[in-house]
């Protein structure tokens, strides 16, 4: 197996799993209108997600390290598949079936996410080429695909269930097949890397829990996007739902833009100047969605929000698999904790729409990735004392 066709196969699930995700996150103000949920009760709704991923994502790096990358996403992605199937059908019921399919949603997109983060920082480092951030723009990419397709059903008036319902029986299908263009399953050189150890060692580590909390900062803002854009575009501008979608695939695509044009801007400029400058521009976004007075305003807000937060969580990935003895362990310590922010996030912002609206309640995005500009210093690349050396990539 060569190291570009893994290349293509990383991105493959990046795309598949950034659309499931999005396409459940673009029906997110028609669940909250059909289940006549207020802004503190949608967010204990959204927490089912962050609990099902924070469940298994500690253990995800002893998973991978048995399973390996590949049969971790199958058995991954019909989980969440199925979770995502379960609160399509159970949407029309109320909220009981719902909260039981987000938490499968959550558990199976979870450990799929940290799995195809070390498959995807191995092909990295087969290939000698600084691509973590195009396998984040292919999860961008399935995003902006999946929000387009759901302001699209919501124009055509197609209803939740039948939307969700086709993109779980999707997933299902795709998947397996995409996994096997993974690299094989081979041990490090022990002699030359030093003896294999247990995942779980990397929750001791200063460094790496320190890129998990700059990761949460970068998470959080990213998942306020995620959660809460649409449904504050509605609320706080008297939008109509498609135009709400539609904020949303904005800054989805810039996003998009920021993590494909990432690798040259990090290889002129170093990982932590650009994520300070990239981290100023979230900021700025922020604000014109919340200040900026008109929709027009509010969407460029995003684009700017969206552009400026796009290398935070691939640059956190990069930054701790950087020694690839341990990167199944640290990327899981990184993701679980960067995971956190989806625990905390929804309700926490549901709490304070609720006191202040939703749309007022962006800024608490804007201080969390300003706490993480500043501790971005930790991001320095730690130099490998091993590397494999490169594939063919014919």
């Amino acid at each position: 197996m060569t190291a570009r066709k893994a290349m293509y196969a990383v991105y493959a699930v990046f795309i598949l799993n950034g659309f499931m995700f999005a396409s459940w996150a673009s029906r997110i103000p028609q669940v909250r209108d059909g289940l006549d949920l207020n802004p503190q009760k949608l967010g204990l709704v959204l927490l089912a997600i962050a609990i099902g991923s924070l469940v298994s994502m500690p253990l995800a790096g002893v998973v991978i390290s048995r399973l390996g990358a590949a049969r971790t996403i199958t058995v991954m992605s019909l989980i969440g598949a199925s979770g995502l199937a379960i609160a399509a059908v159970g949407f029309r019921h109320g909220v009981a079936p719902v909260i039981p399919g987000l938490f499968l949603l959550g558990l199976g997109s979870g450990t799929w996410d940290v799995a195809m983060n070390v498959e995807g920082a191995e092909v990295e480092r087969r290939m000698q080429r600084s691509i973590m951030s195009r396998f984040h723009a292919g999860f961008s990419v399935g995003t902006v695909a999946g929000a387009l397709l759901g302001s699209a059903m919501i124009a055509l008036g197609v209803s939740v269930t039948v939307h969700l319902a086709a993109v779980a029986l999707l997933v299902a299908l795709v998947a397996t097949p995409a996994v096997r263009g993974f690299l094989p399953i081979e041990p490090h050189d022990e002699e030359a890397s030093g003896p294999r150890r247990s995942p779980l060692k990397a929750w001791t580590e200063p460094r790496t829990l320190l890129i998990g909390l700059f990761v949460f900062c970068m998470a959080f803002t990213e998942g306020t996007g995620v959660d809460w854009l649409g449904v504050s575009v509605i609320d706080g501008y008297d939008a109509a739902a498609a135009l709400g979608s539609l904020t949303f695939a904005i800054f989805l695509a810039a996003m998009t833009l920021g993590r494909w044009f990432g690798p040259g801007a990090l290889d002129r400029y170093g990982r932590v100047p650009l994520i300070r400058v990239t981290g100023l521009c979230a900021v700025a976004g922020l604000m014109l969605v919340v200040w900026g007075g008109s929709l027009l305003v509010a969407m460029a807000g995003a684009a700017l929000w969206g552009l400026g937060v796009a290398l935070g969580f691939p640059v956190g990935m990069s930054a701790a698999a950087d020694d690839a003895r341990h990167a199944a362990g640290r990327v899981s310590v990184v993701s679980s904790i960067g995971y956190l922010a989806f625990l905390a996030g929804p309700p926490f912002v549901g709490f304070l729409g609720h006191q202040v609206g939703t749309l007022r309640a962006l800024t608490a995005a804007a201080a969390m990735v300003t706490l993480g500009v500043l501790i971005s210093g930790v991001l320095q690349p730690k130099p490998e004392p091993h590397r494999r050396p490169a594939l063919s990539e014919s």
